[in-house]
């Protein structure tokens, strides 16, 4: 699951130019109909996981993607056992 993440994100990035001006010649309302039909379908031959939306946060470490914790790239998991082994500087499990 990993793989196929960064798979799609080296396709987002190598697509992004294209689809940014197709989708700029869309939403252009002075384009005649002719030419956003054209750029609809040109927009839809490009790889499906060439579309950002498509991108999953995952887990670094496991690949999980649902308890994600943006700031350190990890699972709510492997946070917990990082932090309490001591491996992330400047985070410390909270007692009162």
């Amino acid at each position: 699951m990993i793989q196929r993440e960064q798979r799609r994100s080296k396709a987002v990035a190598k697509y992004a130019a294209k689809r940014a001006e197709l989708r700029a010649i869309i939403k252009n309302p002075e384009t005649e109909f002719e030419e956003k039909m054209a750029a609809v379908e040109k927009l839809q031959r490009l790889p499906r996981d060439s579309a950002k939306v498509r991108g999953r946060n995952r887990c670094s470490l496991t690949g999980r993607p649902h308890g994600y914790y943006r700031k350190f790239g990890l699972g709510r998991n492997k946070l917990r056992q990082l932090a309490m082994q001591g491996d992330i500087p400047g985070l410390v499990k909270a007692s009162w």
